[in-house]
């Protein structure tokens, strides 16, 4: 499934829209984690993360786990700073108001599956 379509179908809150090239990317699979050492050593490439941090680590490993994006739940808002290091580094962020139980939930029924560890 498009990122795109995930976007407009969870209606995600973008907040890298300059980041156009990244609607295109095929997401088949997902991460939810706080623990970003876990999100590092088990978040599969090319997936698409849910997570309630919005620090700046979270951009260093989603660039370093060559993740698609970043879903932050529960209404969670990084700084202008995070953002500008997502741009820079190439992550597409996007916020919801719904939980992460939720958000992993809705992603499944689109099937975006969980990674295999």
């Amino acid at each position: 499934m498009k990122l795109a379509e995930i976007i407009q179908t969870l209606a995600l809150d973008e907040l890298t829209p300059q980041l156009t090239e990244a609607a295109d990317a095929e997401v088949t699979q997902g991460y939810a984690s706080d623990l970003l050492s876990d999100v590092l050593a088990h978040a599969p490439a090319g997936g698409i993360l849910v997570t309630l941090q919005v620090h700046l680590n979270v951009i260093a490993v989603a660039s370093h786990a060559d993740l698609c994006g970043v879903i932050f739940a529960s209404h969670r808002r990084p700084e202008d700073e995070v953002v500008a290091r997502a741009v820079e580094e190439g992550v597409a962020l996007y916020v919801t108001g719904a939980d992460t139980f939720d958000v992993v939930g809705r992603l499944y029924q689109l099937g975006v599956e969980g990674h295999a560890a």
